[in-house]
């Protein structure tokens, strides 16, 4: 039990500093208020370091750049290397494995041991590996590293414990698979070839026992020499020298013939009665040409000769095709007899294989399917079908169809939602498949009982939605959405808007989902938000359109003439919402030439449309353009069904949209959002002048090379006032101080300015002052930022600016558009050192956000600051870099709606909107919202003043609400209503909302709720509505978050985080007490950081690649039950029996002579191999080694203990047991006595 006391209001504002408007974390407005009496407030928190524990659980997606391909037969199985070093292994639906190597190396490739559990990779680094895979995690067993040669080919017979290894030199090795030992049996490359050649045969390329004879190895090199090796006799039994480079060969199943692949497009066949020329040799898609002489073709990679029983033999291929047919896509080739089948595929094709019925060589095969391994997609045909129709692949790889461009994670969905998105899902899927199963179906998988429904959402760059069913570790689609079906098709070339169109001007940006209401929220990288509602009928729709206006101009514009020579300015009046959130926008320019551009680059569909059953779009929003610049992308977004309302921001400002009313309720600038509270000191910006100026801002850049397509061009004019440069004496007396104290964050830009056209250059001390990413989708600050509005809030005495009048000249601001690009060298065993660098990787513009204190040297611009920027990043042309546009960016990072209290003197909850912002600054905006539901549709909602302003370091990235006992609040929400369905006249509908209060007994309802704030430095719990400051959490100093979310474990909850150094950690709540802290993986990878995501029941999930999505958990108790979830790789199976030949055939056709491998490759007969030429490394020996070394000596003290005490507990037994023996032998020995007395007077006779 733990027991927190409030904070006095006014105690932490009582400083000098709140006299200049920067309150502390207990203050709103910077004005001491009367303290009510403090109460205790009893929290008792559940969470342990005990309940934490990180590690990976699934992998899903396509492995990323596949490079080689094997089955098992008889297991079923799967298994695909990767060029990172992973291996994944397939069986059935459920079954689906991941395993890493830790060296990285490219696995060349793979040999399964069939039937016996296990697998062989070979790496680029010349390393084997000897996988166990009776386990549900495989582990390495063995290793063996070729030091002076190069592995090349590696071939593995059935039923065999002897490897053979090919090398580049041309040399085959023989390794030991149960000891992992190499083989003193060495075949050299130039006792395989005659004497008399002298040129290198070239790297093995081809290794295969004939199905005749073990005996019998078949050795291809690269050159086009084949040689059939004797095992046993060591020596060469022939050798065939072809003019084309071999690239495989595959055996028939007698062992009388094999077929080769060459590099000139050619199949040869040959016959081993006749060596010196093929028996057949063809080019199966050369042409003869006019001249006689046969077409050109590409070489033929792979070739796989196949027999069957009832018909002729197959022969499939990679490749081959010619070279003057340019465009055409990859292609398997299928010859059945005289029928010759070409399938084309998306993709470059990296390895095949026929699948069969026997393992056996020497039987007739069957193939009943070929498995494509493709760069992007692994397909399946179907042999048995006269049309080869490919199977449908139960395994979601096809996460990558478009590439991901966020995602969103939800655990706990209601039970009813997964079903019906698959249902609607079912009737949108692709037909054409094969009706059969699905062949690869090794391995077993049960639903274990730790199961949930989550849903797992991907975005993608073409502006499509996946839902994915994600329960049980799984992963399935259920529903896809496309949101470019609202928009007309764009035409190319017309018009500005035209121009402005990105490759993907559908990308989807980030998306927000309510799973009670369904209703469903995508942004877009367009500047457009698509509100969805989910019905399960099609309709007849008009979707309804606004434009919104979100720029940062205003009225208050400073105007050189007034200003330029007098050092003090006036303060305006305060500024308060009220008097904005009627406008939609702020007027920019009155000219036509201002906005002639203003028209957004995506057309909505003005005509009734029909619409699937699913989700339908209800209302498109579109942000405007200013000037012909595209409008700021929207960086923040929430929406609440019970509220009906939906508000985004960016780095311009916040709207509020009301999308039962479609009407546009709010609409202003950030800093508009503050009214008197505004906690900083802002000097006021000079304005711009008319575009028919030529020079000014233009030439703040150090670059002068122009930007993609000129957006960020402003060629405006600036003056500056020339009394204030460098002499702090003349500034206002607040000003002044702060500049002393270098506490507030106030950036001074007009400090060091000789005058207009000075190149301007980037303070150093602010490397690490950019902003977050926010973890759907990019930065919300590292937009194209416009300026802020101008303020300046002094104190009681000081100076006051002056409005301008109407009769002056609207002048308006230097708008930023493209900012910078940054290219960073980063250290990938630290990550990204600054946020600079590593936002500037993610979309190479920026924006600066504060913390809450500022140290180091003063805000100056200076020539040397300029030299050492240069040397770490390039500048694009463009206004936003010049400082002078920076003192005010405020972007909004994130938004809650929420039952709250807006002031310190609301006794009731009431409805707000919290918002967060790149400054750190949360602060709340209560709301009016009619309750009746037909007032709710003709009755405006309106807002009132910002009541609560509460600061923190860093950009805010999470708001959430816990009443007094440390239970989530979750947000209100209405029930989901099918809008379509045929509507009772007797029962009208009406919206059932389910309100959340902080506590369900009046006596603690009062006492008011928890509000958890946390930015990319630290976390703080506040107490509302007194809005005191109850704990404080530096989450990171040298480092800063990515993504926090407040999620539920263990029946309780907590502050999950995850830092841009790869640090994932929890914090309780509410005390903000860590318990756990793990150094994950550093961020190397920019996709990690734009898809990390977590969600409750302590799991998580992000990118681990363009086309793999990688869960996670932080649960100790789902770490516990991981192994009862994973599927079973191995199951014990029979061998099939080989087949019985018959006698007449046996003996006529020669039976397949076996031999004792370890007779001729044992250590006894062939020797040691040199111990220089492979080192043996040696494995973990399975799960058991596994825990072992993760345990560590306090795991090793445990099982000691546990040792001892099941020791005591045998001895305890045995001592019993004894007693027992003694006890009988006791009584035994009484009854033989008595006995003995009782016969021993008696004679023989008488018994």
């Amino acid at each position: 039990m733990r027991k927190f006391r409030k904070v006095l209001d006014g105690l932490t504002t009582s400083s000098p500093a709140s006299t200049l408007g920067s309150p502390s974390c207990g203050s709103g407005a910077g004005t001491p208020t009367a303290a009510p009496t403090p109460k205790e407030i009893d929290v008792q928190e559940t969470l342990q370091s005990e309940n934490f524990q990180l590690c990976k659980t699934v992998r899903h997606g396509f492995p990323n750049q596949p490079t080689a391909l094997a089955f098992d037969p008889v297991q079923k199985l799967l298994a695909i290397g990767s060029r990172s070093g992973g291996v994944r292994i397939l069986g059935r639906p459920g079954v689906d494995c991941y395993c890493q190597h830790d060296s990285g190396a490219a696995v060349l490739q793979l040999q399964f041991l069939i039937n016996e559990g296990a697998l062989v990779t070979a790496c680029a680094d010349d390393t084997l590996h000897l996988w166990n895979l009776r386990q549900r995690r495989p582990a390495i067993l063995h290793s063996l590293k070729f030091n002076r040669e190069r592995i090349t080919f590696c071939h593995l017979p059935f039923q065999s414990k002897w490897l053979y290894v090919g090398t580049e030199r041309g040399n085959t090795h023989i390794v030991n698979i149960e000891s992992f030992i190499l083989s003193g049996y060495v075949i050299m490359w130039n006792k395989a070839i005659e004497l008399a050649t002298k040129t290198h045969p070239g790297p093995v390329v081809h290794l295969s026992d004939s199905p005749k004879d073990e005996g019998k190895l078949l050795i291809g090199f690269e050159s086009g020499t084949i040689v059939q090796w004797d095992l046993r006799g060591k020596k060469a039994d022939f050798r065939i020298y072809y003019d084309e480079a071999i690239h495989s060969a595959s055996w028939h199943h007698e062992g009388k013939q094999f077929m080769c692949s060459h590099s000139d497009g050619s199949l040869t066949l040959w016959n081993l009665r006749n060596t010196t020329k093929p028996f057949q040799v063809t080019f199966p898609h050369g042409k003869i040409q006019k001249d006689g002489r046969k077409e050109s073709c590409k070489p033929i990679l792979k070739v796989e000769y196949k027999t069957t029983r009832n018909s002729e033999p197959f022969v499939i291929f990679s490749g081959g095709l010619s070279y003057d047919k340019a465009g055409r896509r990859p292609t398997l080739t299928i010859m059945h007899g005289k029928a010759i089948t070409v399938l084309e595929m998306d993709y470059p094709i990296v390895e095949f294989m026929a699948l069969c019925e026997t393992p056996y060589i020497n039987e007739v095969q069957e193939p009943y399917a070929v498995v494509v391994l493709l760069e992007k997609d692994l397909i399946v045909v179907d042999l048995t079908q006269n049309s080869f129709p490919i199977f449908e692949n139960p395994y979601p790889m096809d996460i990558h169809e478009s590439p991901v461009t966020c995602t969103a994670y939800f655990a706990d969905c209601p039970p009813d939602i997964i079903p019906i998105l698959y249902s609607i899902g079912a009737k949108h899927k692709k037909t054409g498949y094969s009706h059969k199963e699905w062949p690869i179906s090794g391995g077993t998988w049960t639903l274990g009982s730790h199961t949930y429904p989550e849903i797992i959402i991907t975005g993608h760059a073409d502006g499509t939605i996946k839902f994915w069913d994600a329960s049980a570790i799984t992963l399935q689609m259920l529903y896809k959405l496309k949101t470019s079906k609202v928009f007309e098709k764009p035409k190319p070339g017309e018009g500005r808007a035209a121009e402005l169109v990105e490759e993907d001007p559908f990308a989807v940006q980030m998306v927000s989902w309510c799973p009670q209401s369904r209703m469903f929220c995508v942004v877009g990288i367009s500047a457009h938000i698509i509100l969805y509602h989910f019905s399960k009928y099609e309709a007849n729709t008009q979707i309804e359109s606004l434009e919104v206006r979100l720029q940062c101009e205003s009225e208050d514009v400073i105007s050189p003439s007034e200003n330029e020579n007098d050092p003090c300015f006036s303060e305006s009046g305060s500024h308060s919402p009220q008097a904005h959130h009627q406008q939609s926008v702020s007027p920019v320019s009155g000219t036509t030439e201002g906005n002639k551009h203003s028209i957004p680059c995506l057309k909505v569909k003005d005509r009734m449309v029909r619409v699937p059953p699913g989700y339908q779009a209800e209302l498109v929003i579109q942000l405007q353009g200013i000037d012909g610049e595209p409008p700021q992308q929207i960086t923040s977004l929430d929406i609440n069904s019970a509220y009906g309302l939906l508000a985004f921001g960016n780095c311009n400002g916040l709207a509020v949209v009301d999308y039962l009313q479609k009407t546009v309720l709010l609409c202003m600038s950030t800093l508009d959002l503050y009214g008197a509270a505004d906690p900083y000191q802002r000097l006021t910006r000079s304005p711009r002048r008319h575009r028919q100026s030529t020079s000014g801002l233009t030439e703040l850049s150090d670059n002068q090379q122009s930007f993609d397509m000129e957006r960020s061009k402003s060629p405006t004019s600036v003056h500056y006032p020339t009394s204030l440069h460098n002499d702090p004496r003349i500034l206002p007396e607040p000003v002044a101080s702060l500049r002393a104290s270098h506490c507030s964050p106030v950036f001074y830009l007009l400090d060091n300015v000789k005058g207009p056209g000075r190149k301007l250059s980037l303070p150093t001390d602010l490397k690490t002052d950019l902003d977050h990413v926010n973890g759907h989708c990019t930065s919300p600050t590292s937009q194209p930022c416009s300026a802020g509005k101008p303020r300046a809030q002094m104190g009681a005495e000081g100076p006051r600016l002056t409005r301008r009048g109407p009769g002056r000249p609207p002048f308006r601001k230097a708008q930023s558009a493209a900012c910078m690009e940054i290219s960073l060298p980063v250290s990938h065993t630290e990550g990204y050192a600054s946020r600079r660098a590593m936002l500037q990787q993610l979309h190479g513009v920026t924006m600066y956000s504060h913390d809450e204190h500022h140290t180091g040297a003063p805000y100056c611009w200076s020539e040397k600051a300029a030299e050492s920027r240069e040397n770490s990043f390039s500048r694009s042309r463009s206004s936003s870099v010049s400082s002078i546009d920076r003192d005010t960016k405020e972007a909004v990072t994130t938004l809650q709606f929420g039952e709250s209290y807006g002031r310190k003197s609301d006794a009731l909850t009431t409805p707000c909107l919290w918002v967060g912002t790149s400054l750190g600054i949360a602060l709340v905006i209560p709301m009016s919202i009619p309750t009746d539901q037909e007032e709710r549709m003709e009755e405006p909602v309106t807002f009132g003043p910002s009541g609560a302003v509460l600061m923190l370091k860093g950009s805010v990235l999470r708001l959430s609400f816990l009443d007094c006992s440390g239970t989530l609040i979750q947000s209100p929400y209405e029930v989901w209503r099918d809008i379509n369905a045929a509507e009772d006249p007797d029962r009208p509908r009406k919206r059932k909302l389910v309100h959340f209060s902080p506590s369900s007994s009046q006596e603690t309802y009062a006492d008011g709720h928890l509000a958890v704030v946390c930015s990319e430095r630290q976390a703080k719990v506040f107490l509302m509505p007194s809005q005191s400051c109850l704990f404080v959490h530096n989450i990171t100093e040298s480092s800063f978050v990515l993504r926090a979310d407040v999620v539920s474990v263990c029946n309780s909850v907590c502050l999950a985080c995850f830092c841009a150094n790869g640090h994932v950690m929890t914090l309780s709540l509410p005390s903000l007490r860590p318990l756990m802290d793990v150094n994950y993986l550093p961020l190397t990878d920019m996709r990690i950081a734009r898809t990390f995501c977590f969600t409750n029941g302590g799991q998580a999930l992000y990118l681990s690649s363009p086309t793999e999505i990688q869960r996670i958990t932080y649960s100790q108790e789902m770490c516990d039950n991981l192994q009862d979830m994973l599927g079973e790789l191995f199951i014990p199976i029979e061998t099939p029996e080989v087949q019985n030949r018959g006698f007449l055939k046996g003996f006529f056709g020669g039976n397949a002579t076996t031999f004792d491998r370890e007779e001729l490759f044992g250590e006894a007969s062939a020797g040691k191999a040199s111990r220089s030429l492979a080192q043996h490394i040696p494995g973990q020996a399975g799960m058991e080694g596994m825990k072992v070394a993760a345990g560590g000596v306090v795991g090793e003290l445990a099982r000691a203990r546990i040792a001892l005490d099941e020791r005591g507990q045998r001895l305890g037994e045995l001592e019993e047991r004894t007693a027992l023996m003694m006890t009988s032998a006791e009584s035994f020995s009484k009854h033989a006595h008595e006995l003995m007395l009782k016969c021993k007077d008696k004679k023989w006779y008488q018994f």
